[in-house]
């Protein structure tokens, strides 16, 4: 039988000034904190990346493209209101948060405004799935977003997003848009290293899984057995199920660029009872923490969570709770920058997880 496990064993002091508000103007200046197999901690820049990585790695991104998904504007009846969208269901439909004064009802009108933008966008209230209300626009969504919406920053971040917000806050391998929330883990990376990584001899795919805004909602279970992760759509084509299938058969390691990369092929293995990564579109609810094991990945590039995230559990069940939370004491006491435009890690499975 499986231990309980608490939330608030995942806790940890965090100084404010510590939460990164900015990038630094270079993505590979960040910090790295590299935590081996065995727990030993080295204090290394992002670039060092290169002496991590072995030549036949095999490195997994996630190629989300994030979408100006905040968009405010007013009721029919005046009252202001805010969507911060979940999910993007069809060329003109989505499923959103909807923050006002009163909840709206289904068949209610909103208007999109944005400043120094002409024009506005109209939707309707069709319906609700649980906390999150379906909304009908009467032009194409991405449409609306590209002109009336704004980047969302994460709550922890202070500043409202500006034009370079737009470019920095979105990975330069970005292809896929649907993602309300960037893979942070990919924000370290240019072309430049990218090519340098090849050169290595290391070996590049990409998945597809958009971020949720549920990623930013907190664990509000003490006992994580009761927690529910939210679902998130994501997909893996036949080519990169193949090259990852090929990568373990030959004992090669899987380096999972971000949590999410990691929680897509994880989810893409659980599928199938041979632990083959598994080639579609799926949903996945996927919650790791310490006890899981891992079926794919043997090393991940990651930014450092939050206290009682989802995350924070993700990183120490593949590392160690132990070897992670003294990582993170070390992170504090050295002033590494946290979260989404933080200082990164990288993380080696811990040999006896």
């Amino acid at each position: 039988m499986e231990t309980e496990q608490y939330l608030s064993d995942f806790d940890f002091e965090l100084p404010e000034e510590l939460i990164a508000q900015f990038p630094l103007a270079d993505r590979t200046a960040s910090r790295l904190l590299h935590v081996s197999k065995d727990g030993k901690i080295e204090d290394l820049t992002f670039r060092d990346i290169l002496k991590l990585l072995r030549k036949d790695d095999l490195l997994v991104f996630n190629n989300t493209k994030v979408i100006k998904a905040r968009l405010n504007g007013n009721k029919e009846s005046g009252g202001a209101v805010e969507a911060m969208l979940e999910r993007i269901l069809g060329e003109y439909e989505v499923l959103t948060m909807l923050r006002s004064s009163k909840s709206p009802k289904p068949g209610t009108k909103l208007f999109f405004v944005k400043d120094g933008v002409e024009g506005r966008a109209e939707a309707e209230v069709t319906g609700r799935q649980g906390e999150f209300f379906l909304l009908q626009f009467t032009e194409p969504v991405l449409d609306v977003l590209e002109k009336f919406g704004k980047v969302p920053l994460p709550p922890y971040i202070t500043h409202a997003a500006s034009k370079s917000d737009e470019s920095r806050y979105q990975t330069v391998y970005a292809k896929e848009p649907g993602a309300v929330a960037a893979p942070t883990a990919g924000l370290h990376f240019t072309d430049e290293l990218l090519k340098d990584i090849k050169a290595l001899g290391c070996e590049e795919v990409f998945v597809t899984l958009h971020v949720g805004a549920g990623t930013f909602q907190p664990v509000r279970s003490e006992k994580l057995s009761e927690h529910k992760m939210h679902s998130e759509w994501y997909h893996i084509d036949q080519k990169t199920a193949d090259a990852i299938n090929k990568a373990l058969k030959e004992g090669r390691r899987v380096v999972c660029v971000g949590t999410t990369s990691l929680r897509a092929v994880e989810s893409a293995a659980a599928l199938e009872e041979d632990n083959q990564v598994k080639a579609g579109i799926h949903e996945t609810r996927l919650f790791i923490k310490p006890g899981y094991k891992f079926k794919v990945c043997g090393a991940m590039v990651t930014n450092f969570h939050l206290p009682k995230s989802t995350l924070v559990m993700l990183v120490s069940a593949l590392s160690g709770k132990d070897e992670i939370f003294k990582a993170y004491k070390h992170a504090v006491e050295e002033k590494y920058r946290f979260f989404s435009y933080g200082d990164a890690c990288f993380l080696e499975k811990k040999e006896t997880v």
